[in-house]
């Protein structure tokens, strides 16, 4: 089973040699890595460059991180497909081979794991983690949604029930999963470790302009696609993160 790994990339000079190397440091050998960068100007593309044929790349001016990730996905020749961001790594080098047997093992669409948020400037300080828990269809209705960044899925459900969409700002991957797994009723399976090291980031304030845009493009997620949350889903989504603060990894 070939694996394809996105990351979209802006300007990310000071962290995505780590993001590659990470990736690159993966012990599944049937493994393609892809960085769709917007035309960085901080020194990304010498970056890139320097790891030769190591990964795909192409730096060129997009129309957002969604539009982005859709020229990763055509790029993809992977029957599954992940993402990784440019500031982000793999906590060990066994994720993806994990990953892949468990794709194996319980033939599913889609499989999704633990998340956690380290300090920016100290790697080693874990600020926050992220439990999905197993999967229940009825969770969506409770403001629950996979992490993203831990979430990897058959290309040809992509292909079948459509990309992202790029007029999204920042729940375009939260429309998409919705799409896909809650009103396309597609199979997912949870692999209870941690599959990504995530840098903490934002001022409060920026995090709440962030999140009263985000809350508009749940409600938006919901409504393109004909179904109904309950009415308190999408007050519950924001609020469970504060629980995340409170978990530790096992």
């Amino acid at each position: 089973m070939k694996i394809s790994i996105i990351t979209v990339s802006f300007n990310s000079a000071t962290t995505i040699r780590q993001t590659i190397e990470s990736v690159l440091a993966q012990d599944y050998e049937d493994l393609e890595y892809i960085v769709v960068d917007g035309a960085s100007k901080d020194g990304t593309v010498e970056i890139l460059k320097s790891f030769g044929d190591k990964i795909k790349f192409i730096s060129e001016p997009d129309k957002g991180i969604y539009d982005a990730l859709n020229k990763g996905v055509k790029m993809a020749t992977g029957e599954v497909i992940g993402t990784i961001g440019g500031d982000d790594f793999y906590p060990n080098s066994q994720v993806i081979s994990h990953v892949a047997e468990t794709f194996l093992k319980y033939q599913t669409d889609a499989v999704y794991g633990d998340i956690q948020f380290v300090n920016p400037n100290d790697t080693e300080t874990i600020v926050r983690y992220w439990k999905a828990g197993e999967y229940d269809i009825n969770n969506w209705l409770k403001g629950w949604m996979p992490p993203h960044l831990s979430f990897y899925l058959k290309k040809s459900a992509i292909e079948k029930y459509g990309y992202y969409i790029t007029d999204f700002t920042c729940a375009g991957d939260y429309e998409l999963m919705l799409r896909i797994l809650y009103k396309n009723k597609t199979a997912a399976k949870y692999l209870p470790e941690t599959l990504m090291t995530m840098r903490n980031g934002g001022t409060s304030t920026a995090s709440l302009k962030h999140r009263f845009v985000a809350n508009m493009e749940d409600r938006r997620a919901w409504r393109i696609n004909n179904i109904k949350p309950r009415w308190y889903t999408l007050w519950w989504k924001p609020l469970s993160k504060v629980v995340q603060l409170f978990l530790k990894n096992d």
